[in-house]
Order: structure tokens, then C-alpha cells, then sequence
């Protein structure tokens, strides 16, 4: 794995999204869309039931095997997330029978980078982000993204939402950013498009099967895929060890002889 390919994956894991490891426990099976259960065809009390199928959380603590496809370049990691809502995404990355190669943190503010192969790192505001994603993307976007939640902006009376084939669709636009969501017979998500027809970028996110844990429904794996301009980032995630509210740290620490890099 070279120095560069290894930059981009340790950025594009944390910003363009991840997760993942095989999960022992028994997975959920999404009910055949015939299985519908009826609710309420007011917009705003079926918005309230989706978002009361949310993961609640102060503290996520979730470890992680992906397949990181960058242009055609794949690579096999683990990963170890932590979070804390709305303040912080901590990540770290290990290759090569465990070395760890490279570590971020992530908060609405700013984004950090520590290349511990290579010896570099990388200090940006969170606006960055937006190099490989819409300018309508945020950090708690980010985190929605990662747990499986609703996304908040989305979740809103301007929106549209019917139903295709026995589940939710919600769509809608800001700015110049069209969503497209696509509910599961759970009443979980299913599938995230983000689009920017502007600025040639777009986001697909896929939720496949999920687990119970604590009694909440939470992903087993996602796949995601992102392109921006002639950049393309697969991402494939299965889901391992996931704690809700546990006590965590998020040690950052770059060595003084690391290389700052732009």
C-alpha cells in the first residue's frame, strides 16, 4: 500500500464514511414489502414514527472490518470508531496484522489526519469535507450516517413522502443537494442518495441487514459509494462489536517529528 493511497484511504474512510466486522448476533430479516403494517398517512406523525426508530446514543463505540476501493485500488483494514453525539467521530485504522497505519478526529469544527505509515499529518476546518462531498454536508450527517439514524434536515414537513412498493420514500432538495430515501418494512433505512448534479458529486449509501442490540435495530453492514469528479470511493462495512454509552477516550497525539502535509 503506498504513502499516498494510504492518505486518501485513512481521509476517505472517515470523511466518505465507514464501519464494519462480522457480526455474531442474530440478524433482523426485513419483512417482505406485503407485510407493511398500516400508520397514519399524515406526513407528520409518520415522520415522528420513522425518527422514533432512531438509535439513541451519547456514546458509540463500534469495531469495524472494510473494503476500501479507491479508482480501482482495494484494500482490506479494520476499523475502530468512536463517537460522541454531536461533539466527535474518533477512527482508527490497522493494517498489516494489526499495525495501526492511521488515526482521525473529527468534530464539527475540524478534521485530523495522523499518517502513521507514511509519518504525516494533515490539520483542515470540517468544511473539507466538502473537496469529496456537498456543501450541505455535516457533521451530524456524518453521524447519522454512521449509526443508521434519520438525518435531521431531512427529516422535515417540506419534504416529500409517499410510498413506492409498500415503503417510505422521502425526497426532497436544499440548495443544490437532492435526497432520496428509501425506508425498509422496518421502518428502518434501507438506502441514502445524495445528489449534486452542480457540482458532479453524489453519495449512495446502502443499509443491508440488521441486529438488535439493547432492543434497538442497529446496520450490520453498509455499503457506500462516492464520487466526486473523476474520484471514485467504494466502501463496503460489516458491522462487529457495537457498545451504546460506554465510558471512551479519544487519544490524538501527533509526534513532533511528523510532517504537516495540505
Amino acid at each position: 500500500m503506498s504513502g499516498n493511497t494510504l492518505n486518501k484511504l485513512v481521509f476517505a474512510a472517515t470523511i466518505v464514511l465507514a464501519l464494519g466486522c462480522k457480526t455474531k448476533k442474530a440478524v433482523v430479516v426485513v419483512p417482505p414489502t406485503g407485510a407493511t403494517t398500516a400508520i397514519s398517512s399524515k406526513k407528520i406523525e409518520t415522520l415522528k414514527m420513522l425518527k422514533e426508530k432512531d438509535m439513541l446514543f451519547n456514546t458509540l463505540s463500534i469495531k469495524a472490518k472494510a473494503t476500501l476501493d479507491i479508482n480501482g485500488n482495494s484494500n482490506n483494514v479494520t476499523m475502530n470508531f468512536r463517537m460522541v453525539k454531536g461533539e466527535k467521530i474518533w477512527v482508527s485504522i490497522t493494517a498489516f496484522a494489526g499495525i495501526e497505519v492511521g488515526r482521525a478526529l473529527i468534530t464539527p469544527d475540524s478534521i485530523k489526519v495522523k499518517n502513521s505509515f507514511q509519518g504525516v499529518y494533515l490539520k483542515k476546518p470540517f468544511s473539507y469535507v466538502h473537496t469529496y462531498t456537498n456543501k450541505q454536508v455535516n457533521f451530524a450527517l456524518l453521524q447519522s450516517i454512521f449509526s443508521g439514524n434519520t438525518i435531521d434536515d431531512f427529516m422535515v414537513e417540506q419534504s416529500d413522502l409517499e410510498q413506492e412498493d409498500g415503503v417510505w420514500v422521502l425526497k426532497g432538495a436544499q440548495g443544490d443537494l437532492a435526497y432520496n430515501v428509501f425506508f425498509n418494512t422496518l421502518f428502518k433505512i434501507g438506502q441514502t442518495n445524495l445528489n449534486d448534479v452542480k457540482s458532479g458529486k453524489a453519495l449512495k449509501v446502502v443499509y443491508g441487514d440488521y441486529q438488535k442490540i439493547d432492543d434497538v435495530l442497529v446496520p450490520s453492514n453498509i455499503k457506500i459509494s462516492s464520487m466526486a469528479g473523476t474520484q471514485k470511493i467504494g466502501l463496503t462495512l460489516d458491522f462487529s462489536k457495537i457498545e451504546r454509552n460506554v465510558p471512551l477516550d479519544f487519544p490524538f497525539n501527533v509526534p513532533t517529528k511528523y510532517e504537516v502535509i495540505n
